[in-house]
């Protein structure tokens, strides 16, 4: 058994068009069975026909938002991991559009703990998000964006709390 109790056998569906990253993935999360797709035909079949217990979609080339929209049709929680598509714009997106979490690529190595705290926040019945902000406070994400984000919306990081705080557990 890991240290990640409740990862241990989870069926997880990793999507993603860049191998390496599949790889990675597969790697850092040996205690899970990992399912792999590298396509969104590809993913969009397996979410419709196998079950999961978690998704984790890339944004970019793979319409992480469409596969997004499916596996919460089908009660599986998704996370959004992402490089090139790490922005403002598509944070708000993965929380309003009911994404479990939403991590930069670079934080991969920790993906372990991020998904084992979506786990454990869904049998207590909180919010996915509230051990996000924790572990990648508001300044994580200005260090990466700049001021400007602050500058250009003021309330950027108020109405993301607010919608966070909306949302169902």
């Amino acid at each position: 058994m890991s240290e990640h109790v409740l990862l241990d056998g989870k069926k997880i569906l990793i999507v993603d068009d860049e191998e390496d990253i599949l790889e990675n993935l597969e790697e850092l999360l040996e205690m899970c069975q990992v399912v792999k797709a590298s396509s969104f035909e590809e993913a969009k079949n397996l979410l419709e026909t196998e079950p999961f217990d978690m998704a984790i979609l890339d944004i970019m080339g793979v319409d992480g938002f469409g596969l997004l929209k499916i596996a919460n049709s089908k009660g599986i929680p998704a996370v959004m991991l992402t490089a090139y598509a790490f922005t403002p714009g598509n944070l708000m997106r993965s929380v309003k559009e009911g994404a479990d979490s939403y991590l930069p690529k670079e934080e991969m190595a920790d993906i372990a703990e991020f998904l084992d705290d979506i786990l454990v926040a869904h049998k207590k019945g909180k919010n996915p998000w509230d051990p996000w902000q924790k572990k990648l406070p508001s300044s994580y994400f200005e260090k990466r964006w700049g001021t400007a984000l602050r500058d250009k919306d003021e309330n950027f990081w108020e109405t993301f709390k607010a919608i966070i705080k909306a949302r169902k557990k």
